[in-house]
């Protein structure tokens, strides 16, 4: 937990100018290890795959890329724009793919089908900012889809928050059937991040989830698998760093998102989302100090938001005003019996233990009656029902004023505005010398509102000792 606390208190202490500067170090730093490793995208590159790559500058690297065994006889290409992505135990934790293509669709799910894909992570819109992203690989209400010789059926569809949509599919091919999930993240605008982190880190909850001890790669996408992917893998990644407890003092986000950046060319691509991880670490971490009993480090795969509680309030005291209890507009009336047993004559005996129920609450001097007792049905009721107590109403506003407030005018000087202001900074209510605002109201007579229907009228002010207009006289009612 020191450790912990430790890392935050560095995390949070980093300056973005920092974070930016890091981030350009990241990217050079990268194009260095793509050359020092030999990293490759040759088959990608091939003319006959070409087509099967929704952006030409973003393909997978040769060393690390899916390669297809499951044929069809639909395709029989063994390319697909996915690249498999370690976790922290070495093994193939992650598959950081691109949103399938038309060309794809069969591709993407003998992908799916082949590495026995339990749970799909789709950080995109089918459509974004007018342009097609991902093309729809799932089934929608009962009809199934087919994709080849896959039928995808749906078994639900269910919102887990305004920002979530969790569908369950079933898949079927040669009269074998699994179950996948698919949690679609719809609040990641394209080359941006969320307003909020609690969102992704709660969809990472529900995903750890679902996964439970399964074995197979978590398959995430977005559009190109490069972006929101490299966000997601890395955020789930350093949660398996904290859980498994492979944390270590000189714990570097730059060392996650570099690693990534070997296995998936531009994973995280932007420094906004780099800073984003910044942010969402640092909530994960606060997260697990704050819980209670602390979580760090336990054997579950997932990790649980500490709940948030209610504090409970003192018993207020009658005599102290400031702990009175905040009352709302419903009250209830407590309704006692009128009637008191009368004091036995002679010496008061010694006050006897008050007795207690099975639960270890103590038990009233005197029964009360409530309205579901039918015994009770003749004594008044414990609880009356009231209205709620009407709020006063706000006073009626004011007679319209003969003269409206006069508003600053602004002056416009070499594409600039400028306020006329009075000495002390306060705007000024004479700011036109040559005129003034007026409204008509009802029953006055007006020569630019005859009707009275409220036009505001400019009338000159007069430049001599003469009697002010008629219009400018306040009528007496």
């Amino acid at each position: 937990m020191e450790l912990l606390a430790s890392l935050l208190s560095a995390l949070k202490t980093r300056d973005p100018r920092s974070v930016e500067q890091e981030f350009s170090v990241l990217r050079s730093e990268s194009l260095r290890l793509k050359k020092h490793l030999s990293l490759t995208c040759e088959a990608g590159a091939l003319k006959g795959n070409i087509k099967k790559n929704r952006y030409k500058d973003i393909l997978p690297y040769d060393q690390c890329r899916v390669v297809l065994s499951q044929s069809t006889t639909e395709s029989t290409s063994d390319y697909i724009n996915a690249s498999f992505i370690r976790g922290v135990t070495g093994d193939c934790r992650y598959v950081a793919c691109q949103g399938p293509l038309s060309p794809t669709l069969v591709d993407f799910w003998r992908m799916i089908w082949q590495l026995d894909i339990k749970v799909i992570v789709m950080a995109c819109r089918e459509i974004e900012m007018g342009k097609r992203k991902c093309e729809c690989y799932w089934a929608s209400g009962q009809r199934p889809a087919a994709f080849g010789p896959f039928t995808i059926s749906s078994q639900g569809e269910t919102h887990m928050n305004a920002d979530v949509v969790v569908r369950a599919l079933t898949v079927t091919f040669q009269q074998e059937t699994r179950s996948v999930v698919q949690y679609q993240f719809l609040s990641w605008p394209d080359h941006d991040v969320p307003h909020e982190t609690d969102g992704v880190l709660d969809l990472l909850r529900k995903v750890r989830g679902s996964r439970g001890a399964h074995s197979s790669p978590l398959l995430v996408h977005c559009s190109a698998g490069c972006g929101r992917t490299g966000v997601i893998c890395a955020l789930d990644y350093i949660n398996d760093l904290l859980v498994s407890k492979k944390i270590t003092p000189d714990f570097s986000i730059m060392k996650v998102v570099l690693e990534l950046r070997t296995q998936r060319p531009s994973a995280v691509q932007t420094k906004d989302q780099y800073q984003f991880i910044y942010t969402a670490v640092i909530s994960m971490f606060q997260q697990l100090l704050q819980a209670s009993p602390p979580q760090l480090y336990c054997n579950s795969s997932e990790l649980k938001r500490p709940e948030k509680t209610t504090p409970i309030n003192p018993t207020p005291t009658l005599s102290s005003s400031a702990h009175r209890p905040v009352m709302n507009d419903t009250y209830a009336v407590v309704n006692k019996p009128k009637k008191s047993h009368p004091p036995p004559a002679g010496p008061a005996p010694a006050p006897a233990a008050t007795p207690t129920s099975s639960t270890g609450s103590r038990s009233l001097p005197f029964s009360h009656h409530y309205d579901n007792e039918p015994s009770g049905a003749s004594a008044p009721p414990i609880y009356s029902t009231v209205k709620p107590r009407l709020k006063p109403l706000s006073p009626p506003p004011p007679a319209t004023p003969i003269y409206d407030t006069a508003k600053p005018s602004m002056q416009q000087w070499e594409g600039r505005e400028y306020h006329l202001t009075s000495a002390d900074g306060a705007p000024s209510e004479e700011a036109d010398d040559d005129y003034e605002i007026f409204s008509s109201t009802a029953g006055a007579a007006s020569s630019c509102s005859p009707a009275g229907i409220g036009f505001n009228c400019r009338v000159p002010k007069p430049k001599g000792p003469r009697n002010p207009p008629a219009q400018w006289s306040r009528l007496e009612r």
